[in-house]
């Protein structure tokens, strides 16, 4: 799958989860630009010209969390239509429902399985 044309924003705050999306991702030829928190993926996102195709974000972040940066997305007209794929290492059924009933494209648990991951993202995207 060759989907350099896709770029995506991951917004992680743990460093080894941020190098295993990165490693995925990579892998996958997608071009990445990481941040450790919501109010740096805030800065990406309405404070420059980049454009993303889909944004990966962990739910418990520091300061704001997932939840609430997806909430600003979905509110954002420019950003609305993104693609936003929840992860998080607090799985359980009930939040993979929360999560998708609130407006994530997808859920994953973390350890990230990437065979799964990789296919949902080439649905989304």
């Amino acid at each position: 799958m060759s989907n350099n044309r896709w770029h995506l924003l991951v917004v992680e705050d743990d460093p080894d989860g941020q190098e295993v999306v990165a490693t995925i991702l990579t892998h996958l030829n997608i071009s990445i630009d990481v941040t450790a928190t919501a109010e740096e993926a805030e800065s990406q996102l309405f404070g420059s010209n980049q454009a993303y195709d889909g944004v990966i974000i962990d739910l418990a972040l520091p300061g704001k969390d997932g939840w609430q940066l997806l909430s600003e997305i979905r509110e954002d007209a420019k950003f609305a239509h993104v693609p936003c794929v929840a992860v998080t290492a607090y799985h359980t059924s009930k939040l993979r429902e929360q999560a998708l009933t609130h407006g994530f494209n997808a859920y994953f648990a973390k350890p990230l399985d990437a065979t799964a991951f990789s296919r949902a993202l080439e649905e989304i995207l």
